[in-house]
């Protein structure tokens, strides 16, 4: 037990610090080769904080726990909504965006509908997990293409850098994202490790386990990149994190996890989950709108509506999970 209790604390406090690192080497890149930090936020974050997902999804499903694996990526996205945003606009809001409302949201919106869609016939095959990766793939390009175009625009007229300079940022750059996201995962995967360790002695279920203290496990890179980010002004990276890793969380954590193995998942999971991840997008998407019709930033009342949601769904797992 006490063990658990170290790797739960000691990876908190590594975690922190190689966030700021993997952000840091994240921000030097986007500068230096003229990516727009949104596109940065979606497929280098976004992908990079969702591999503890994808590592403790792959390996539930390889070992027979599908509804750990379900619950850890459906249970990370709302985490990375209600949790994660809100906390990171309480402390630093958050500019909208045109293509966050015309492109990203709209995405977001239709992944999570595929999602529910798929879930209908109670279960997910592995023709299901290939539907979904392929729909990484559609996605993924159309983020990356659109959002380079506007990156173009964006830095058209920018000076040019020195070549020696620039090789030097690169390579600090890239080291920064390999060292951080490398001692994030490990971090990460230490303290779910603790916590499951916990949460068994406690007598949880497996889908409750999921749900709660392994997705709040694995969103922690998530939490602290994205605040990160944040404080140090790079907003859209901040917002593109989620998008991004709620992305990869529906359509590669999970399409992974169906093509290892077929997936029959729990009733509740369609009519309490799912439900809530639905509405939480739709949320998001409402006040996303607002912010922009209205020209204000994504603040502190949306954050507190956010983490609010999160306080209901946590009271909503523990009532049903007593019953």
């Amino acid at each position: 037990m006490w063990l658990a209790i170290i790797a739960v604390v000691v990876g908190l406090a590594i975690l922190v610090w190689s966030a700021d690192v993997f952000i840091d080497g994240a921000v030097v890149l986007a500068k230096k080769f003229s990516v727009p930090s949104f596109l940065i936020g979606v497929v280098i974050l976004g992908l990079g904080t969702s591999a503890p997902e994808m590592v403790v999804s792959a390996l539930a499903a390889l070992e027979g726990s599908p509804e750990l694996a379900l619950g850890n990526a459906y249970g990370s996205n709302i985490i990375n909504i209600a949790l994660v945003l809100g906390a990171t606009v309480l402390i630093s809001p958050i500019l909208i965006r045109k293509s966050i409302i015309n492109r990203d949201m709209p995405l977001l919106l239709l992944v999570t509908g595929v999602a529910a869609w798929q879930l209908g016939d109670g279960v997910l095959s592995s023709t299901d997990g290939i539907i979904l990766i392929a729909l990484l793939v559609v996605v993924l390009g159309i983020q990356i293409v659109l959002s380079l175009r506007e990156g173009h625009h964006e830095h058209e007229g920018d000076g040019v850098v020195e070549a020696a300079e620039q090789e030097h940022s690169v390579a600090r750059g890239l080291g920064g994202l390999f060292i951080g996201m490398l001692v994030l995962i490990m971090s990460s995967r230490a303290i779910v490790w603790g916590a499951v360790e916990l949460a068994t002695l406690w007598g949880l279920s497996e889908l409750i386990i999921g749900l709660t203290i392994v997705a709040v496990g694995t969103s922690l890179p998530e939490l602290v990149a994205s605040i990160s980010a944040a404080r140090k002004g790079e907003h859209d990276m901040a917002l593109g994190n989620i998008i991004g890793s709620n992305i990869f969380n529906t359509l590669a954590v999970v399409g992974l996890a169906a093509l290892i193995a077929p997936i029959t998942p729990n009733a509740m999971i369609l009519s309490r989950d799912i439900l809530a991840m639905g509405l939480l997008t739709l949320l998001l998407f409402a006040m996303c709108l607002f912010a922009f019709k209205t020209k204000r930033s994504f603040g502190r009342s949306s954050g507190a509506t956010l983490v609010l949601f999160f306080a209901g769904y946590t009271l909503w797992l523990i009532q049903t999970a007593s019953m």
